[in-house]
């Protein structure tokens, strides 16, 4: 019996074509791709770049041991979506390398910046999506630097990494 391919899986194969292509390589915007899989581009400011590198810094700091890289896909049922940062344990890190590339599987934390093309709806359906890919926080910064922070339900910190700062 033929094995039929998952949505993630089919957004994996067309990411790889998407990532070969030498006319998108050096695009200046943030690529994504929406759940029909065309082409999202989201170009940022210096501001949301500001805010962005904020963040990894500070998880440097308050989550050492961990990997916290900017823009990091991943293939979720409904698109590849590439958080703002991301933040895995060395476990984890392998755990998703095992699932291709780009990841199947979710980093622990998943950080979105809001830029000002950003709407509540949007946010509030990428939280779903990675937390459906396994991710168990997910941080939303405002355009004041104020975080939010996402499991199941909002909470006033994060449980991953509670002396994390409110506000970058």
């Amino acid at each position: 019996m033929p094995t039929v391919a998952t949505p993630a899986q089919e957004h994996q194969e067309q990411w790889d074509e998407i990532t070969a292509d030498p006319t998108l390589r050096d695009l200046p915007y943030k690529v994504e791709t929406n759940a029909q899989g065309q082409i999202v581009l989201s170009p940022h400011t210096n501001h949301h770049s500001d805010l962005q590198g904020a963040v990894q810094e500070l998880l440097r700091t308050y989550a050492p041991d961990g990997h916290a890289p900017p823009e990091y896909a991943l293939a979720t049922p409904r698109g590849v979506k590439a958080p703002d940062v991301v933040w895995m344990s060395p476990g984890r890190r392998k755990e998703m390398r095992e699932t291709g590339d780009p990841s199947t599987l979710a980093p622990e934390i998943c950080v979105e910046v809001m830029s000002e093309s950003n709407t509540e709806e949007e946010m509030q359906e990428k939280r779903s999506l990675y937390r459906e890919i396994g991710a168990e926080e997910v941080w939303v910064v405002g355009p004041e630097g104020e975080i939010r922070f996402f499991g199941d339900e909002e909470r006033q910190a994060s449980a991953l990494v509670p002396d994390f700062p409110t506000e970058v």
